[in-house]
């Protein structure tokens, strides 16, 4: 190859590492810091987040790395069977939904003093945010929870809370599970709504988002979940019970099974004897009829639009669990916010300009390509062209 082909072969090569070395940057680009607002003082719930690994995995790494306590609540937040394993191997990069206790306080909400990480040698407290954890928090919110005067100076062996963002106020007066989901690359404003049957809107404003157009790769998005229509009473142990669509939740100390498939007609919060044994004090599972051989999840009657059921109340600590006959709307309603037709959330940002630049890419490598093909004379003769220009 002659010198100039040299020359232009390294121009090109240069330029081409400058446009994929900008991509990479853009893509892993810090994003802003999750807080999500919880406006009701001392509130709990349960919520979820996102979690995905840059290696592979288990159900119950994962399970211990957040402390989850029941399996049973891994297994129900991604609805997979009940019997899988523990040590259902997680792929890279997959992304499992974590469920984990909610509290408020000062008008923002945090993982209820979950999870709790002990600190190993070589960590530092960027990694465990970053790596760790897959960017759910910053190491700036992990000091100041857990008041340690200098990021650079952590203690092998100590442990520390790791307090992810949630929420739990209603949405446009509506009760929701909050969710921290990591948005995707080439994800927008509306196809995220329209996934969860939720208005753009909402998602705008729950997030402070002034412009669909501003969402990043890699955010952190709180997305307030549906939720069945339950029975359960406020004074309950499990109340709020918060079961999204397309998940369960064993609760009652694991004697009940409650499952949320609004994908039909039924909107209601379907639940039943779980025929699993307790756990915790309970020795037994106490009788779940409402009278007679009526069962709990059994249905009496139906007609048009309604059915008349055994439906689960809650539980007390006293071993009690109750029940009653209720008359549950069976007819199809439209999802809250679904249509939103005017607002027309465009692509986000970030997947934009990272096409942009790829394009940019493609068209130098092609134009690498096609001089390389060209003996000494075509370049001189390009060359000259060049000059003219």
């Amino acid at each position: 190859m002659s010198g100039g082909n040299k020359m232009v072969t390294v121009w090109l090569i240069t330029v081409a590492v400058v446009l994929v070395a900008s991509v990479g940057i853009t893509v892993t680009e810090a994003q802003p810091e999750a807080n999500f607002k919880c406006l009701t003082e001392n509130a709990t719930c349960r919520s979820l987040t996102d979690y995905t690994s840059t290696n592979s995995t288990t159900l119950k790494e994962i399970a211990t790395l957040f402390g989850v306590k029941h399996f049973l609540d891994l297994l129900g937040a991604n609805n997979l069977p009940s019997n899988t394993n523990n040590s259902y191997k997680v792929n890279p990069n997959q992304v499992i939904k974590v469920p984990f206790p909610c509290k408020c306080s000062n008008r923002t909400g945090t993982s209820n003093h979950v999870p709790r990480y002990k600190i190993v040698p070589g960590d530092t407290l960027d990694a465990i945010a970053r790596v760790r954890f897959a960017g759910l928090v910053k190491y700036q919110q992990i000091q100041t929870a857990n008041k340690i005067p200098d990021a650079n100076n952590i203690t092998a062996g100590a442990t520390i809370w790791i307090p992810l963002p949630c929420s739990c106020d209603l949405v446009d007066g509506t009760s929701v599970m909050h969710y921290a989901h990591i948005v995707p690359m080439g994800s927008s404003i509306q196809s995220i709504a329209q996934q969860y049957a939720i208005s753009q809107q909402t998602l705008l404003s729950l997030n402070d988002l002034d412009d669909p157009k501003n969402l990043l790769a890699g955010q952190l998005l709180d997305v307030p979940l549906p939720v069945c229509n339950s029975s359960i009473k406020s004074d309950s142990l499990d109340f709020p019970l918060l079961v999204p669509n397309a998940t369960y939740f064993y609760t009652a100390h694991e004697c009940v099974k409650c499952k949320c498939d609004s994908t039909g007609d039924n909107k209601n919060l379907q639940c039943e004897a779980s025929n699993l044994k307790p756990i915790n004090n309970w020795s037994v599972c106490p009788s779940l009829k409402c009278s007679g051989s009526v069962l709990l999840g059994n249905t009496t009657s139906t007609d048009s639009c309604s059915r008349r059921v055994c439906d689960y109340t809650g539980y007390t600590s006293s071993r009690n669990i109750s029940t009653t006959l209720a008359t549950q709307n069976t007819c199809a309603v439209a999802p809250s916010g679904s249509g939103d037709s005017g607002s027309g959330a465009s692509r986000s940002m970030l997947n934009g300009w990272v096409l942009n630049k790829l394009l940019i890419l493609i068209h130098f490598l092609i134009l690498f390509v096609y001089l390389l093909s060209y003996n000494s004379q075509h370049l001189c003769s390009f060359s000259f062209f060049l000059s003219m220009d």
